[in-house]
């Protein structure tokens, strides 16, 4: 087993402008499937769960089955909680030893984003652990949580202000991409990454990574986006191998969850291939 935290992973990755993908995972099958992908690849990994995942399987558990999941590969992995506001959530996270997560204060305003943030980095620090910003609303619903319209950005100055008066890590900012599909190409604003990267210093992250063109990742990644956040890809590719499998059965009168399972981590998996490729990691476990 490799577990590697989840800093060191994405400050490599922004010293050599490659990207480590952050995979969404509901449950034992995804995961693995992610896993899998990264070590047929040799590539470093982050496995992120929602807050809705946390509220359904338990934050020790899926901490317990990401290290039993992660002894099986030798490529680093770390688990990352992804967007949560709630501070509670949080703190059943720390607790049971994940590596990192993300703060959403979009929903707060600027002042009180900035003082509850801080709290946070505190309070994550003193359990060794990372933690991802977000302060401006991406647009999309993931899990529950969003909206589906973006929300205001800051001047890239005042992130600046906000990154050195909270200590974060990492900082996830509007873009102009979104979670979920794209029913249309996103317009994208690339130079807001390199203005954020000298305004801060920190690697930017990049999230709403399913669907944009492998062009556009390869931009985004060497302007500073060293994580990137890809959900929908993983969750679609699952349900759709799973889909199959179960017409395949209904056809033959024939039920297998085995085959179900094996269908929809396969597909999966498939999915984690195809943009560990684009991002550039392949290749880059240490």
């Amino acid at each position: 087993m490799t577990t590697g935290a989840t800093r060191e992973m994405v400050g490599a990755a922004f010293a050599g402008r490659y990207a480590i993908p952050a995979f969404n995972v509901f449950d034992d099958f995804s995961m693995r499937a992610v896993l899998q992908a990264a070590a047929e690849l040799d590539s470093p990994v982050i496995i992120q769960v929602s807050v809705k995942t946390v509220r359904s399987l338990g934050a020790a558990y899926l901490r317990a089955l990401f290290l039993a999941r992660a002894r099986e590969v030798s490529v680093p992995a770390a688990l990352h909680l992804d967007h949560c506001p709630e501070r509670a959530v949080i703190t059943a996270a720390l607790e049971a030893g994940f590596d990192s997560l993300l703060f959403d204060a979009s929903d707060r305003s600027y002042d009180a984003a900035l003082v509850e943030t801080r709290e946070v980095v505190e309070q994550a620090r003193g359990f060794g652990a990372a933690v991802e910003s977000e302060i401006e609303g991406i647009r999309g619903v993931e899990d529950g949580v969003g909206s589906e319209e973006e929300g205001g950005r800051y001047s890239v100055s005042r992130v600046g202000r906000f990154v050195a008066a909270t200590g974060v890590d990492f900082f996830a900012p509007a873009i102009g991409t979104a979670h979920g599909r794209y029913s249309a190409a996103p317009r994208l604003s690339p130079e807001r990454i390199n203005a954020l990267v000298e305004a801060t210093g920190i690697p930017q992250v990049l999230h709403g990574g399913t669907g944009l063109a492998a062009v556009d990742f390869a931009d985004l990644v060497g302007r500073g986006c060293a994580k990137v956040n890809v959900s929908t890809a993983i969750k679609e590719g699952y349900l759709r191998g799973g889909y199959g499998e179960l017409r395949n059965a209904a056809e033959k009168d024939h039920w297998d969850p085995p085959r179900f399972f094996a269908a929809a981590t396969e597909a999966a998996t498939e999915a984690a291939r195809t943009h560990i490729r684009m991002l550039g990691s392949a290749g880059k476990a240490a």
